[in-house]
């Protein structure tokens, strides 16, 4: 990958609420994602990790609030939101991370070079070919990770990038996020395992459909933090409705004139 990354800070967000069908996913969120940042999103299952990066990267609108972007994205869904069935190769796969040069319905004839550079890179050279229904898991998100080579893009969204993998793919594309990391890009991953979030991911955002900590992962993932954030979400009322934020009640006018709290280091 070689964009150059944005000079200013690519997420920022203003008492965000997300949610569907009027239910709130996230909310009361404010903070910034500064440029060049590795960012672990954790929290118990249900917490809106999954909603947060959607709604980063656009794909579902905001309740309440906003997120300001700046920057090109790139987003890789959980494995199981994508259709394994459909019949495509690992080359076409790739090659859908060249979308915005090659056009949606375009041959990749003139760029099968850039993809097999993508897929030696994450050891799936020769496999070019291989319908994506016989791959492994690992295999998989191999290929997913080599359509992200091929976007480009200074701003790598992830969801559960390592979930139902080997512990070598994990190893090799944690190698790649600190490729990525290094050369400047800005990478916000939603992870499970506490161990590798401690041991590759510096800033940690910890939410339980609001934020519970966001700062040094050491400061973030206490004990304490943990268990409010388990506590939180066990007496979350999914039925609730959207409800009016600190920043909005009574006070739609000042908005944009709002103080921004950057990080959540001392929520907890």
């Amino acid at each position: 990958m070689s964009a150059r990354p944005p000079n200013q800070d690519p997420i920022r967000l203003v008492g965000l609420t997300l949610g569907y069908d009027r239910h709130p996913a996230v909310h009361h969120l404010d903070g910034t994602v500064r440029a060049g940042d590795l960012l672990a999103l954790v929290g118990p299952n249900g917490a809106g990790k999954s909603t947060l990066l959607k709604g980063m990267v656009g794909e579902i609108r905001c309740l309440d609030g906003r997120i300001e972007r700046a920057g090109t994205f790139a987003y890789m869904p959980q494995a199981d939101e994508i259709d394994r069935s459909f019949p495509l190769s690992v080359m076409d796969l790739a090659g859908m991370g060249l979308w915005r040069q090659a056009g949606s319905w375009r041959s990749l004839d003139r760029h099968r070079p850039a993809v097999e550079a993508a897929l030696d890179a994450v050891g799936l050279g020769g496999f070019e070919a291989r319908p994506i229904s016989t791959l492994s898991g690992g295999q998989f998100r191999r290929a997913l990770f080599a359509r992200l080579i091929l976007q480009d893009c200074p701003v790598v969204l992830l969801d559960e990038p390592f979930t139902g993998i080997d512990a070598r793919t994990v190893d090799d594309l944690l190698e790649l996020i600190r490729l990525w990391h290094g050369e400047g890009r800005t990478i916000v991953a939603a992870l499970h395992d506490l161990t590798q979030v401690r041991a590759h991911f510096p800033s940690t955002l910890l939410l339980a459909r609001e934020p519970v900590a966001w700062g040094p992962t050491a400061r973030v993932l206490t004990a304490e933090n943990l268990a409010r954030a388990r506590n939180l979400s066990e007496a979350w009322d999914e039925g609730a409705a959207v409800c009016v934020g600190p920043r909005q009640a009574g006070a739609h006018a000042h908005e944009h004139g709002a103080h921004d709290h950057t990080h959540h280091e001392d929520a907890a």
